[in-house]
């Protein structure tokens, strides 16, 4: 394989209920200017040369929807629409056991992130094929304090040292398959893919994110993504 070329698996997770942002219908079929919040992440991974395969991962009510977005965009990279699980890293595993042909690389991105860029893609890409894992994240800006009893403050933390995670998070894919096999295996439940993979004591590499990344999870995120796509 060239240098700097990747066999690349994606797993996009797009499982989320939005109950935060209010609403009957999940904010990733929802319309941002014009295309579903969903079109619009697949379209940046769907233009990347080194992308192979995508995998959407769904709740099963959803799926035919999943597929109406995907054949109306002509998304060609899309090779398996699946359901998700009770929680999103059982939704993850179920992406990555979808795959076709074993991916070298494996991504894995949140549908309702859909700013995200191709530069930064490739980037954690690059990262993850170099040191086995990498994701994308900001650092803190805010003082981050930990809550003591009855609703005090017992410390402050070292913002210096306090990344925001985001995603894409990339892995080699037999690292990732096997950090999801052992959480399974041994119950552990996590906020997202790198933490089961430091698990393993894999050192995960930070790439510098975006604020503009972000999650749409309120009304908020959803008027800054419309003034961002002006």
């Amino acid at each position: 394989m060239p240098r700097g070329s990747h066999n690349v698996g994606v797993v996009i997770a797009a499982g989320g209920s939005g109950t935060r942002y209010g609403g009957s219908i999940p904010k990733q079929f929802l319309s941002l200017k014009g295309r579903t919040v969903l079109q619009r992440t697949l379209e940046v991974f769907e233009s990347i040369s080194s992308v192979r395969q995508i995998v959407v991962v769904s709740s099963a009510r959803h799926l035919k929807r999943v597929k109406r977005i995907v054949t109306d965009a002509g998304f060609r990279k899309v090779s398996a629409i699946v359901p998700g699980g009770k929680k999103r890293q059982d939704s993850v595993l179920n992406g990555l056991l979808a795959f076709r042909e074993r991916p070298e690389v494996v991504l894995v991105h949140d549908a309702v992130r859909p700013l995200v860029t191709k530069p930064l893609i490739l980037a954690v890409i690059r990262e993850a094929a170099r040191h086995g894992a990498a994701l994308t994240a900001v650092p803190v800006t805010d003082t981050i304090k930990t809550e003591g009893p009855k609703g005090f403050t017992s410390s402050t933390l070292d913002r210096s040292k306090l990344w925001a995670a985001q995603t894409p998070q990339g892995f080699r894919y037999e690292v990732l398959i096997r950090a999801h096999h052992r959480a399974m295996k041994q119950g552990i439940v996590a906020t997202d893919d790198a933490s089961l993979v430091e698990r393993l004591g894999i050192p995960v590499r930070l790439v510098t994110g975006s604020n503009t990344n972000i999650k749409l999870t309120t009304r908020v995120d959803w008027r800054l993504a419309e003034m961002w796509l002006k």
